[in-house]
């Protein structure tokens, strides 16, 4: 009993009072980071496209059997693994406490399931499963990879860091057909889905995953344990980049990915602020032609593509003149990757709109209209159009230059169609350097028509070499086939290299320990209050 001195009614007051700041405290405890990404999420199935913020949003909700460190080096994430004396068959034994988020245990069969599905459309995928003659399931932890010959593919696809990233699902979503979009959201990563707060192209909402066991390493790039500090992180779209900087200003978000570089005065010398670097998610610009429809169907014109194109306008546009952001860079894998070729640099990094009219000339081009898809909505790919363009009108060419969101370029790529029946000549678009400096998986340079990226190119010559890369263990050799790649790339008009350029992530300097990793990641970073 209370002592006489204290009425009841007094205490149960203060006791209930108590309560009530305890659980104001709770409510304050939590905290949330609040993102403007690059692009609105609009879709939920990871593989289903290659658009970026699909791939953020998979390292999210899902987990991969191996992720690259730093150094861009294999290490185990959900899985250890062993290999042959002949190098043909790769054991993969997942680790102990791996859960789905629905509760049931991730199993070999959800992974094989998984990477049966990933390797349908991805580059290093089909590559790995033109090698491989079995995949089996030896127990609820185990499966193993047989290849018909000595390979290292298994470590490199399994760790493959961006693009279409190998994200382990569910079996029952992973057995949905390829052309077909799951809607599950059940992963196994270290965040959640709400889904009861999804407005697709509006905003998306993901929770700390409080079963989530990270691995007892430190992070390092994309291995390591990943470790969730922060309880909530809210995506929300904000499609005039001078509201985001304004809210940012405001302190209503905390993070903003890729800030016009135009608008960095805006923070720059602000101590509320930090503006980083992450040369991991650099890009490559790069223009890309339809080969399945007039005139692009004639390498003619595709050359003629390549004259009149040049590279500095573009990096002007996107970074500013003279920005240390930028880079001019004839190299179709990267100026600073093992493959990196200076082959027709001039041809590439100038406009030459004479030699490009004079083709035109020759083949008796006549007029028709160039449909060139822009993306009027991403700060990156907004400038690319117009700078397009104009090169190629300067080269005698007729441009139906056709505006619309990132979303509408995303779909109308995907079609076969005749232009006026919806389909497409050209776009353009960026690709994060670790993808460009990957010519196995590198979506740009792959040619096996139908099962191409957008675009379709044809040339035999180039994946008869992607498979011969992914069968060599030999440095020396591996550089020489990617160079040889770079000059059928360059000479076919798969794709036009058009420079390369680094974002800036602007955070509110109450964020610390982002990862330098080839995506933006959320486990590891902390908020201060």
């Amino acid at each position: 009993m209370p002592p006489k001195s204290i009425r009841p009614g007094i205490l149960k007051t203060a006791l209930l009072s108590l309560c009530l700041s305890t659980a104001g405290l709770a409510v304050q405890a939590e905290t949330t980071v609040t993102a403007v990404m690059h692009a609105p999420l609009r879709a939920v199935d990871p593989v289903i496209s290659t658009a970026y913020i699909l791939r953020n949003y998979g390292y999210m909700v899902y987990d991969t059997l191996l992720a690259r460190d730093s150094k861009g080096q294999p290490q185990p994430q959900m899985a250890s693994w062993t290999v042959s004396d002949d190098n043909t068959t790769y054991t993969f034994t997942l680790r102990d406490g791996l859960k789905f988020h629905d509760g049931a245990p991730v199993t070999a069969e959800d992974a094989v399931a998984s990477l049966k599905r990933w390797s349908q459309v991805d580059k290093t995928g089909q590559v790995m499963a033109s090698l491989l003659s079995d995949m089996s399931v030896v127990d609820e932890k185990t499966f193993t990879m047989t290849f018909s010959e000595p390979t290292g593919i298994a470590l490199i696809a399994l760790s493959k860091p961006s693009g279409l990233a190998p994200f382990i699902l569910p079996k029952a979503a992973a057995e949905t057909p390829i052309s077909e979009p799951i809607t599950s959201t059940i992963g196994s990563g270290p965040f959640k889905f709400v889904e009861a707060e999804y407005q697709p192209g509006v905003g998306a909402t993901f929770v700390k995953n409080e079963e989530y066991v990270p691995r007892d390493e430190p992070a390092d790039g994309l291995a390591g344990g990943k470790v969730v500090k922060i309880d909530k992180v809210v995506w929300t779209t904000m499609p005039d980049s001078m509201t985001a900087v304004s809210a940012l200003l405001a302190g209503e978000i905390d993070f903003y990915e890729q800030i016009p570089h135009d608008l960095l005065p805006l923070v720059e010398g602000n101590p509320d602020f930090t503006a980083d670097v992450y040369r991991k998610q650099g890009s490559q610009n790069l223009a890309r032609m339809n080969h399945t429809l007039p005139p692009f169907d004639n390498p003619k014109m595709r050359e003629a593509v390549l004259l009149a194109l040049g590279q500095q306008p573009m990096l002007d546009a996107q970074v500013g003149a003279a920005s240390d952001y930028g880079t001019i860079c004839a190299a179709v894998f990267g100026c600073d990757s093992l493959y990196a070729s200076d082959y027709r640099a001039e041809d590439i990094i100038q406009p030459h709109p004479a030699e490009a009219k004079a083709i035109l000339d020759e083949v008796g081009y006549d007029g028709t209209p160039i449909m060139l898809m822009h993306a009027t909505d991403l700060n990156n790919l907004a400038p690319q159009g117009p700078v397009i363009a104009q090169q190629l009108r300067d080269a005698g060419f007729n441009v139906d230059m056709v505006s619309m969101d990132w979303a509408s370029v995303v779909a109308r790529r995907a079609s076969k169609a005749a232009v006026a029946d919806g389909g497409w000549n050209m776009f353009s678009t960026t690709n994060v350097l670790p993808d460009v400096g990957d010519p196995i998986g590198f979506i740009g340079v792959a040619a096996g028509g139908e099962s191409a990226w957008f675009g379709w190119p044809n040339v035999p010559e180039i994946e008869a070499l992607r498979g011969k890369l992914a069968r060599s263990s030999d440095p020396a050799e591996q550089k020489q086939i990617g160079q040889e790649i770079d000059k059928l790339v360059i000479d076919n008009g798969v794709m036009v290299p058009m420079g390369e350029f680094y974002n800036v992530t602007v955070k509110s300097a109450k964020l610390t320990g982002q990862l330098d990793a080839e995506a933006p990641v959320f486990w590891n970073i902390e908020k201060a209050e």
